[in-house]
């Protein structure tokens, strides 16, 4: 145990945030630079270093947890990377966008404040790359098997990396302009500036994965094509089908899904725009759906200078103290306020969108511009959002970003059919114990198979499902498999 009474004499301090006031006026990550460095030590001394470290049943990657807290601790940073790599490839994405379902599930928390394990995890990586210890891994020797990865997001890139490291040559085919997936064009900037995936992508090319840019397998490279260029394939791409909302008014102008919206806001810090084509400046802004990708339009408007931002999630408002039926260890919905929320809005749980209302069409306009959002309110009856009559009511909106999830892979670009893969009831592409599909040679891994999820589990199958392919390639693999296809428990 890195500190015996650290629990009990040390209470919980977390990452310092910048005033609302100068980080709204600016796309920068929202935490005050180098504010973890002097508490982290005593934070990772709070580690219980517990018999049944509950803490690894929450992580899908098996994170070591109270081993690097325990180096934490003692400022051992050079032993606390070695430890933190074992188990991940990106600490800091994980470290900067994971919900932490590890620290919902450490032991401390049954009735004290849990231990800060993501803010360690960030601090740790990060003095890893301070201190030059975030070094290229190329393997030993080479084993002249190619492999194509399909999508550069968590998923893909962790897959990629493990099969380089283990002697194959991977190829990183991602249909955008740059690489990095969701990471690049979905995640703002002020949640995780985009120089961490540079310098990884950085570590990968020096390791010897290749990467191919604006290339979408599907449209510009016919699918079986690329499993005759190479020795096995990995579809990495994402659930990235929006769901859609189907109501009267939908086709009007200014009413966008979320992934059409937040890119815009990236490229603009990429500095491909100057000023997004899909604006809140001056603008009433209401995101449909309350989850973190409706906290990112959020936070997104509030920088874009939007007159006002209302938030609209149909489900009851969660509590903030766990429900009995998320008992711990369990990862439980609470109530959460991100660094968006913070910065102001308005919140509104129980309701749903009825229709939206338009300005009349002016001229070269084939429809009006959205102008109102009708709703009412609603209350669960049998676990379906029945409306209570009497509570129907409009707001201002000219501006509306649609970000109620992900209903699966792409359909429409042509990956699925060519390959013939097989999807399986909720949509998702079907695969066994290896990762692999119905189709030889071909496997999947990340929210493409498992449907929209967290960033853990995405790296955490990528790695899986490298090994499956290594196995495949050679008859066996030493590579690590954190999880299997069917691990359900923390699919949030």
């Amino acid at each position: 145990m890195a500190d015996p009474k650290g629990f009990l004499n040390t209470d919980r301090e977390v990452a310092e945030s910048r005033p609302v006031e100068e980080r709204v006026k600016d796309w920068n990550e929202v935490y005050v630079p180098g504010s973890l460095l002097p508490i982290v030590s005593k934070q990772a001394g709070r580690c219980m270093d517990c018999g049944i470290p509950f803490c690894h049943q929450g992580c899908p990657l098996g994170n070591l947890i109270p081993e690097w807290n325990d180096y934490a601790y003692r400022e051992d940073w050079g032993a606390a990377i070695e430890r933190l790599h074992a188990t991940n490839n990106f600490p800091e994405f994980t470290g900067r966008l994971c919900p932490a379902p590890c620290e919902s599930a450490c032991v401390l928390g049954i009735n004290q404040p849990p231990v800060t394990i993501k803010n360690v995890e960030v601090t740790i990586i990060d003095k890893a790359w301070d201190n030059g210890d975030v070094t290229p891994q190329p393997p030993e020797r080479l084993s002249g098997k190619t492999v194509a990865v399909i999508g550069s997001g968590p998923a893909g890139l962790a897959a990629a990396q493990q099969l380089t490291r283990a002697g194959h040559t991977a190829v990183v085919y991602e249909r955008a302009d740059r690489l990095g997936g969701l990471l690049r064009y979905g995640i703002p900037e002020f949640k995780m500036e985009k120089r961490h995936i540079n310098r990884r992508i950085e570590q990968m090319r020096a390791e010897g994965t290749k990467f191919r840019t604006e290339v979408e397998i599907g449209r510009d490279i016919d699918a079986k094509k690329l499993l005759k260029r190479h020795d096995a394939v990995v579809i990495a791409a994402g659930a990235t089908t929006a769901r859609d909302l189907t109501v009267p008014g939908r086709e009007l102008n200014g009413v966008h899904q979320a992934m059409e919206y937040l890119p815009l806001s990236n490229k603009v810090q990429e500095g491909d725009l100057t000023v997004s084509p899909i604006s809140a400046e001056g603008k009433h802004v209401v995101v449909i759906g309350g989850g973190d990708t409706g906290a990112d339009c959020v936070g997104t408007a509030h920088r874009q200078g939007a007159a006002s931002v209302t938030q609209l999630e149909i489900m009851p408002k969660p509590g903030e103290e766990r429900p009995p039926h998320q008992p711990w260890p369990t990862f439980p919905m609470l109530y959460k306020v991100t660094s968006a929320h913070e910065e102001g809005g308005e919140r509104v749980y129980s309701v749903n969108t009825t229709h939206f209302e338009g300005s009349a069409p002016e001229d070269g306009q084939e429809v009006g511009d959205v102008q109102w959002l009708h709703m009412v309110e609603v209350e669960m009856k049998d676990g379906r959002p029945e409306p209570k009559p009497g509570t129907e009511r409009k707001i201002p909106a000219q501006l509306v970003t649609l970000a109620m999830g992900f209903t699966g892979v792409d359909r429409e670009n042509g990956l699925v059919e060519q390959f013939g893969v097989e999807l399986d009831e909720r949509g998702n592409i079907a695969r066994d114990a290896d990762y692999s599909t119905n189709v030889d040679g071909v496997f999947v891994a990340g929210d493409a198979g498992r449907g929209q999820s967290l960033i853990v589990w995405a790296i955490a199958e990528g790695r899986s499902a490298a090994r499956g392919v290594d196995r495949y390639l050679t008859g066996t693999s030493a590579l690590p498999s954190p999880i299997a296809p069917t691990d359900r428990a923390l699919a949030v």
